[in-house]
């Protein structure tokens, strides 16, 4: 780990004008991710600033009637709130399924949005990769790609984001506040984070100096037929390699409503609303969500180790809305996908 210099801000302004001086700054809250980029010298800060005194760390309502969760607000917290756990299944049931309960108490809501991905290669400082040292290359697309991406890739990264609560905040149209040199702005979950193209290394929309301060969530009622669906190789304490944050409105036995996002599949969390639109107004049948795993998946692209991601995301999105349509959401407690 590299030599650097540590800076406690007092206020958010604080932190900003600092960040906005010196490229090489990076914030620090919980640190469960960016410590162990440090340790593998794949982040080389010069200077650390830590945010964790700042009063971004509470959870409240909203003027419109949804909640505001605080940049700071641990994951642990956010989970077990009951006003999320009781409004926004969703998102408590995904952020259970991440990580292990030591993990959840430290890491933050905004340091979860902003973890990087878990590729082997971008890990590895001895190897080349486009993600880490633009114009390098990525072994990773003639390489060992099992957990790497099947939607939205390009021929310079095929790197997968890696958490769990982002997805359900993109099923739920939560929307990421951030404040920076220019001012406050809010940016929707879903264009947050951003495709690789040419520019791999760049992973959300944030500008430098910015720091995110709360995310919103808005008021939908999707607490009756929801479930977030992870798959992986084992059930505890591993990143998905494919999962499904469905949530929907029922009307009887007719769809009202769906939201749809995948994690594990590509460089952001997948959500596809012309897919979503097929949902609108029809019977919640298999082969109605058959057809919409079809639509999702038409432009897939499996690679030599992950091929298989193609039909266990075409089953997983069956099944996650069939779970969501019956009302039975996954258990992230019971070892054992239901």
């Amino acid at each position: 780990m590299n030599r650097f210099s540590y800076l406690r801000a007092s206020s958010v302004e604080q932190a900003v004008r600092e960040a906005a001086a010196d490229p090489t700054v990076r914030f620090i809250a919980g640190g469960t991710n960016l410590i162990d980029l440090m340790k593998y010298n794949v982040e080389r800060p010069e200077r650390l600033i830590d945010i964790t005194r700042l009063p971004l760390d509470q959870i409240a309502e909203t003027d419109g009637g949804g909640l505001r969760i605080g940049a700071l607000v641990t994951n642990d917290q956010a989970a077990y709130d009951k006003r999320v756990t009781d409004r926004y299944p969703l998102l408590s049931s995904a952020i259970l399924a991440g990580a292990s309960p030591q993990l959840r108490n430290a890491a933050t809501t905004g340091g979860n949005l902003l973890q990087r991905t878990r590729c082997y290669y971008f890990y590895d400082p001895g190897t080349p990769c486009n993600k880490r040292e633009p114009g390098t290359g990525c072994p990773a697309i003639t390489g060992r790609n099992r957990i790497h991406a099947i939607l939205g890739t390009s021929e310079h990264c095929i790197a997968t984001h890696p958490s769990d609560m982002a997805v359900a905040m993109a099923a739920l149209e939560a929307v990421v506040h951030v404040t920076g040199p220019d001012g406050e702005r809010a940016i929707p979950v879903s264009d947050f984070h951003r495709l690789p193209d040419d520019r791999p290394e760049i992973d959300t929309t944030l500008r430098h100096g910015e720091i995110i301060t709360s995310v919103e969530l808005p008021p939908a009622d999707f607490s009756r037929n929801y479930t977030y669906l992870k798959l992986r190789d084992r059930l505890s304490y591993a990143f998905a390699l494919v999962s499904v944050a469905a949530a929907l409105r029922m009307e009887g036995d007719t769809i009202a409503e769906a939201r749809l996002a995948l994690g594990g599949v590509a460089h952001k969390p997948w959500r596809d609303r012309e897919a979503e639109a097929l949902l609108h107004g029809q019977p919640a049948t298999r082969d109605r969500f058959s057809a919409v795993a079809d639509h999702i998946l038409k432009d897939a692209k499996g690679h030599e180790d992950n091929a298989f991601k193609i039909d266990l995301a075409r089953r997983a999105i069956i099944r996650a809305l069939s779970q969501a349509a019956a009302g039975t959401p996954q258990s992230q407690t019971d070892k054992r996908i239901q």
